[in-house]
């Protein structure tokens, strides 16, 4: 970083410090110096994927809502504006005071980001300390992780392809209920209705109906791809097609390690995918009525245009990025926010792991400020790791600090 830079960075740091002290209700402020190996983090290398998020917010209404969670407080009508470094077009305060939970936000600091130069890794060091607030949420955090997985498939149905992969059924209704929660069924005779479960669409219930987007080989294959959210189907020729999650019938996810739990098949401390995997395929007789104890289905979208080196779009619509991206509950943490990340991975791995990622995805089962879900990767070794993944550790999320207009 260039000496005049540096001092601009010094001085906005000075301006946005003096209005991040305390944050009522949404976290507690603790510097940089108290990130556990924040000065070994490759910064540079985190920032394309802020900057990928923030093309798209570009995209959005600066009063789109990003999630519920408040992390921080804003006087009312403070601007957001950076005065120092050329944001005058920023927009004044977020809607109820809350810092992080509107596109509005975040576009000061997209802006800066923008104009830092391409792999300078003190200047991206220093962006990320001028523009955030590291606010610890909770003490301590869980997390596991996701991967994308590959399975065996093809585009017509025959021979060992007899599992049926559904795109989202039109019929399909997702509507804001008389007491406001948001509610997915479908109209019969005129009754709005829950929909299908998962035992109901195995028996059927969606056939015939030209929904099949390929079939799959194993049915424990399709039920992994839905808990993933994503994933690669290679077909007989070698060629791979995408899928990416394009919606779900919205009944309740029931995890499957709890259900073997209370079965008395398993114990509690040995539930992984694998060991799930595992007591599947050693139980064909059964392994139908087992996964049908979750009755959460996920349909898919083709996925076109996408590099084989990118993850599918998350739910904020930007590609996964491995190491990069967590999946967050957005009524704690709003979508877009960086996390750093204070954790260990499991075998194979066997790794500490301190890194910043940024809260691009969310997943039925991850609630809370202090749960996340890990976005690992493809691959073997990213299927085995996330798998046998749930770590304790901490998480401490960036909230873009409230910048006061300077008087003329």
């Amino acid at each position: 970083m260039t000496k005049t830079l540096r001092g601009a960075a010094v001085a906005a740091i000075a301006l946005l410090s003096a209005c991040a002290a305390t944050i009522p209700g949404g976290g507690r402020p603790v510097p940089f110096a108290d990130l556990q190996g924040w000065g070994a983090e490759e910064a540079a290398a985190a920032l394309p994927t802020f900057l990928a998020e923030c093309r798209h917010l570009g995209r959005l209404p600066v009063e789109a809502s990003l999630g519920t969670g408040s992390l921080g407080t804003s006087s009312p009508g403070t601007s957001l504006s950076t005065g120092d470094q050329g944001s005058g077009d920023a927009p004044s305060g977020s809607p109820g005071g809350r810092l992080g939970t509107h596109v509005g936000d975040w576009l000061p600091s997209c802006r800066a980001a923008a104009s830092l130069p391409v792999g300078d890794g003190p200047a991206a060091r220093q962006f990320f300390e001028t523009w955030f607030q590291p606010t610890l949420m909770t003490p301590s955090a869980l997390f596991t992780g996701y991967y994308e997985p590959e399975i065996r498939g093809a585009l017509s149905r025959g021979g060992i392809f007899q599992t049926p992969v559904y795109r989202v059924p039109d019929d399909l209704v997702r509507t804001r209920a008389t007491d406001g929660r948001m509610v997915t069924g479908r109209w019969e005779n005129g009754k709005f209705v829950p929909y299908w479960t998962r035992a109901q669409i195995d028996a059927g219930a969606l056939a015939g109906r030209n929904l099949e987007l390929l079939w799959v080989a194993d049915p424990a294959d399709l039920f992994f791809l839905q808990i993933q959210g994503s994933g690669r189907v290679r077909l007989p020729s070698g060629q791979v097609v995408r899928l990416g999650y394009g919606g779900k019938n919205g009944r309740d996810y029931v995890p499957l390690g709890r259900v073997l739990v209370r079965q008395g098949e398993m114990d509690e401390d040995a539930v992984s995918m694998q060991s799930i995997r595992a007591w599947l395929s050693a139980h064909p007789d059964r392994a139908r009525a087992v996964m049908e104890e979750n009755p959460d289905y996920v349909f898919f979208d083709m996925l076109d245009n996408l590099h084989p080196d990118q993850g599918a779009p998350g739910a904020m619509g930007v590609p996964l990025a491995p190491g990069r991206t967590a999946a967050v509950d957005q009524r704690a943490i709003p979508l877009g926010a960086p996390i750093w990340v204070e954790t260990t991975l499991p075998a194979p791995a066997n790794a500490s792991w301190r890194r910043l990622v940024f809260a691009q995805d969310t997943g039925t089962d991850i609630q809370g400020p202090g749960r996340a879900d890990l976005f690992l990767g493809w691959g073997d070794q990213a299927e085995q790791v996330a798998g046998a993944m749930r770590q304790d550790g901490r998480m401490v999320v960036f909230v873009p600090r409230p910048v006061v207009t300077r008087q003329p």
